[in-house]
């Protein structure tokens, strides 16, 4: 069964730093795009992140662009999101997604597998 599990969502304060990271599990998805969501209260879901497999390609919402950065390991099938200078509207669930294209996470916004979340919770 594939799986995509995400940790290290919390509660920080405006202006603090937390590390995403998202372990990938029942097949290998070093081959594939990985990307990052969010969700927040009372709204649809929007594209955080990209990362093409190699990890060369990298794209981000204008939103975080300059305070987010999108890595990945490969070897430990895993993708990270280091997000600093966070504030309040950052405050959502954010969700790891995997696709075998990168442009339609990148530009679709779409993917074809999906974690089930963490929350962040930035107050101000």
């Amino acid at each position: 069964q594939v799986q995509l599990v995400e940790s290290g969502g919390g509660l920080v304060q405006a202006g603090g730093s937390l590390r995403l990271s998202c372990e990938a599990s029942g097949r290998t998805f070093s081959s594939d795009a990985m990307g990052w969501f969010r969700q927040a209260p009372g709204k649809e879901r929007e594209f955080v992140a990209a990362i093409s497999w190699s990890g060369s390609l990298t794209s981000y919402a204008d939103s975080v662009k300059g305070r987010f950065t999108i890595s990945r390991d490969n070897a430990k099938n895993a993708v990270h999101l280091q997000m600093n200078s966070l504030k309040p509207e950052d405050t959502a669930v954010y969700y790891c997604a995997a696709s075998g294209n990168y442009y339609y996470i990148k530009n679709s916004h779409g993917a074809h597998y999906w974690g089930k979340g963490t929350l962040v919770t930035v107050s101000s």
